[in-house]
């Protein structure tokens, strides 16, 4: 393939807004209300963790937008990290971003689909056949072209509210309240005081919330990325942020406090409740285009970091190449379906993802400490500033460092499994760049 001159610009704030939207709304709100139930037995504590983790989501928005209008460059958050650190630290990102944090997510969010599908079709074909068919027809999509890719994503994210929408309306108007109980249920969880309590039930709401970074890696195909993607973030993870405590309140509306702690499928209950069997079919067969959606997402975002990594010369130089007519990465986009395929066959997804939770916040947590190297460098640059800095931005840093801290604390084992996949891209980068520089 020939190298063309770059990306090409095609994208508004409408498609930013989609794709922040699309990177957030997965699976996890149809069912992290019961996690979150579990730990805080109050319907007042209950839409308490969700409005909290919409804040944290808000302020990292806030966070990722001016990042975005300081540096509306190819690969977007890898790009951040590399220009206010080390080229090292932005290819560690990259590297644990394709073997595992979005491959895997997306090998994951791949299988969940192919069990709505199959429960919805009754087609009897393997599990993996399905999720792997998924992933390589929305990867073909989007070789076609940013514009076909962001077309479907598009059509999926507006598909995804409009479910989401019925499933609140049902929850209101069609489904009757759950009873009050007869007793007081104590509003902490057993295991421990109240602020152990809600610290728990945050660690689901928050990966529920997480995602809407992924937008900021196609600020090279946006027509004015310094203006539309802060607009993006910020209209996306608002927009999320209301469908979720929607979700929330209709779920403890119906169920109670009680009833929603007692069901892995709230979403399945309310509409059931509401319309039967029907309903239940129906909200399944929304479950499943949003996982499908999740998929789009990711498949149209994540390759551009793979693609920055290439031209920046520590990465397969064929990764870095344009098809010479639709102007996108087509190694990378196809690099990234093949990697989380291999892991969705491979059944091992579920343990991979539970690698990189430390990993993920770090590079969240170095992301946002960026914006800090940034301001010092140029304090008189004009655009998008997040409001009240520095408190806003420490704040974020600060919850990033207590999850990572958390979950070594909670998963040692597979905490230092997360760091040693980090680690393993140190010498990785070191060949690349010896690579690079011989004749």
């Amino acid at each position: 393939m020939s190298q063309p001159a770059g990306l090409s610009r095609r994208l508004g704030v409408f498609d930013a807004t989609m794709i922040v939207m699309g990177g957030i709304v997965g699976a996890g709100i149809f069912v992290n209300p019961h996690v979150v139930a579990l730990e805080v037995h109050s319907a007042g504590l209950i839409l308490l963790a969700w409005l909290l983790g919409g804040l944290v989501a808000l302020v990292g928005a806030f966070i990722y937008a001016e990042l975005a209008a300081r540096r509306p460059a190819v690969g977007g958050q890898y790009a951040y990290i590399r220009e206010a650190f080390h080229p090292l630290t932005a290819f560690l990102y990259g590297w644990t971003l394709l073997l595992v944090v979005q491959s895997g997510g997306m090998a994951a969010v791949a299988m969940t689909f192919a069990r709505y599908f199959l429960e919805l079709t009754h087609w009897r074909v393997p599990e993996g056949a399905v999720a792997a068919g998924a992933l390589a027809i929305l990867t073909a999509v989007n070789c076609l072209g940013v514009r076909w890719g962001s077309n479907v994503q598009s059509g999926l994210m507006v598909t995804k509210v409009v479910a989401i929408v019925a499933l609140i309306a049902c929850g209101l108007l069609a489904a009757p309240a759950a009873a009050a109980p007869a007793v007081p249920v104590p509003a902490a969880a057993p295991h421990g005081g109240l602020i152990l309590a809600m610290g728990a039930a945050l660690i689901p709401v928050v990966f529920a919330y997480g995602g809407w970074q992924t937008s900021s890696f196609v600020a090279g195909e946006l027509r004015h990325p310094e203006r539309d993607l802060p607009r993006g973030l910020l209209l996306g993870v608002i927009g999320v942020i209301v469908l979720y405590l929607g979700v929330t309140y209709v779920c403890v509306r119906v169920l109670g406090p009680d009833g929603l702690a007692a069901t892995g499928a709230p979403a399945s209950e309310v509409m059931r409740r509401a319309a039967g069997e029907t309903g239940a079919k129906l909200i399944a067969l929304g479950i499943a285009v949003s996982t499908l959606g999740f998929l789009s997402q990711g498949i149209l975002t994540a390759p551009r970091v793979y693609y920055a990594m290439a031209r920046d010369g520590v990465f397969l130089r064929a990764v870095g190449s344009l098809h010479p007519r639709t102007q996108v990465p087509v190694v990378a986009i196809a690099l990234q379906g093949v990697v989380a395929t291999i892991i969705a066959l491979s059944g091992r997804y579920e343990q991979i993802l539970s690698y990189v939770v430390s990993v993920d916040f770090l590079f969240f947590g170095a992301t946002a400490t960026a914006l800090f190297v940034f301001r010092r460098r140029d304090p008189d640059a004009t655009g998008y500033r997040v409001p009240g800095h520095p408190w806003t931005t420490g704040f974020f840093v600060l919850a990033c460092a207590v999850v990572v801290v958390n979950t070594f604390i909670s998963f040692p084992a597979n905490s230092a499994v997360g760091m040693g996949i980090l680690l393993t891209g140190v010498p990785i980068y070191y060949l690349w760049k010896r690579r690079k520089s011989s004749p």
